[in-house]
């Protein structure tokens, strides 16, 4: 199975998308959380959604999409980062342990 993978997205895919990309290394190795990074610009989640599990924007999606999305400002803003941190956490568990195949 691949790892699972975690979008992360801002305008240009540069500067903010690396601050929340530093967070969340950080966030997944202290959980031992085994996630795939993805940094891209906004206008390229589209095409890449369908091999990832959540999608992060520091930016305002501009569309629906098909993979979970949220809003990774709290990062930016440092105004409920452990909120989201909980929120991501339980997300990737959640969808980790929906592969398991129960007997």
């Amino acid at each position: 199975m691949n790892r699972t993978s975690v979008l992360v997205a801002c305008g240009a895919g540069i500067a903010t998308s690396t601050v929340v990309m530093d967070h969340l290394e950080e966030l997944f190795k202290k959980e031992n959380l085994d996630v795939s990074l993805v940094q891209c610009k906004i206008s390229e989640v589209a095409s890449l959604q369908s091999e990832a599990a959540l999608i992060l924007s520091t930016t305002i999606l501009p569309t629906s999409y098909i993979t979970p999305a949220l809003s990774a400002t709290p990062y930016i803003s440092g105004i409920g980062m452990e909120d989201l941190d909980k929120e991501i956490i339980d997300y990737i568990k959640a969808y980790l342990n929906s592969f398991i195949i129960k007997m």
